[in-house]
């Protein structure tokens, strides 16, 4: 009766095998929390697909989003350096000098020449990953040397900003930047050169109270964060809450302060056409 008895088969344990995914593939957004397929955001220039919002992005995607192929870097030789020398400068120099190691060789604003849709511009665009774009000596003299340079070449001028403010680590010689590149933008307007102001995420402190507020056309891409103080500050100081979507792109163009809100796959076109109702293409 062998075969009413049930033999104890012996288990033998199974690894269990997981599928691992790469890191990196997706990323989640911001806004509405989505998981995003790398590639597909890619091919969005880098926009959300599924809500808009807009990521930020370096100063390579930027040129190639909005300037001609051919386009030529100017004043690369400018570096910053420690010019008040004070108590923390020894922590400032070493961030220089480990952003210098990682290429980041342009300081916080990368200036080119080139064309724009077949216009003659030169365009500064800020670089947030070097000491989140703060305005320096550097940013400073680069930016006035690239009006210069339009005025020199009788073009359009565009800023791309993006910026958390003046650079502490040089003190009042930040803020001098403010008047400086002002000044040479008013050369522009008296020549009657257009210059146009490009607001990206975020926008704030001395950046957004002096050039980037200075344009012919302020033009910011959606959701962007402009303003000069934090709002958790503003509302410290008045005692009241703010509204909703106060200090967002949307919000400025509502009260006078941005004159076009435009999505970043609109922006090249857009701006094309602002050029060629302002300073048609001149023949070779």
């Amino acid at each position: 009766m062998s075969w009413f008895i049930k033999k104890r088969q012996q288990k033998i344990a199974v690894e269990a095998k997981t599928v691992r995914v790469p890191e990196g593939l997706w990323v989640k957004c911001e806004a509405c929390r989505e998981l995003i397929y790398r590639a597909e955001l890619a091919n969005t220039h880098n926009v959300c697909p599924k809500c808009g919002y807009h990521f930020r992005i370096g100063v390579d995607e930027r040129l190639e989003n909005l300037m001609d192929d051919g386009y030529e870097t100017l004043f690369s030789e400018l570096q910053s350096a420690d010019p008040l020398n004070f108590v923390a400068s020894k922590a400032y120099k070493d961030q220089l000098k480990r952003l210098k190691d990682e290429g980041q060789d342009q300081d916080a604003v990368v200036i080119v020449e080139g064309t724009l849709s077949g216009h003659p511009v030169v365009m500064g665009v800020m670089n947030f990953d070097f000491l989140a774009a703060s305005m320096g000596s550097v940013v400073g003299e680069k930016l006035k040397l690239g009006a210069e340079r339009a005025l020199a070449k009788k073009c359009a001028y565009i800023i791309v900003s993006c910026s958390g403010g003046a650079r502490m680590q040089e003190g009042t010689l930040s803020l001098m930047q403010m008047a400086k590149v002002s000044a040479a933008l008013a050369k522009l307007d008296m020549a009657g050169l257009p210059y146009f102001s490009i607001l990206t995420d975020p926008t704030t402190g001395g950046v957004s109270a002096s050039y980037a507020m200075l344009g012919d056309l302020n033009i910011a891409e959606p959701k962007a964060l402009i303003g000069f103080a934090g709002p958790r500050v503003i509302e410290q100081t008045i005692k009241q809450s703010l509204p909703e979507g106060f200090q967002r792109s949307e919000f400025l163009q509502a009260h006078g302060m941005v004159d076009r809100v435009v999505p970043r796959d609109k922006l090249k076109d857009w701006v094309a056409a602002c050029l060629a109702w302002m300073l048609p293409v001149r023949e070779a």
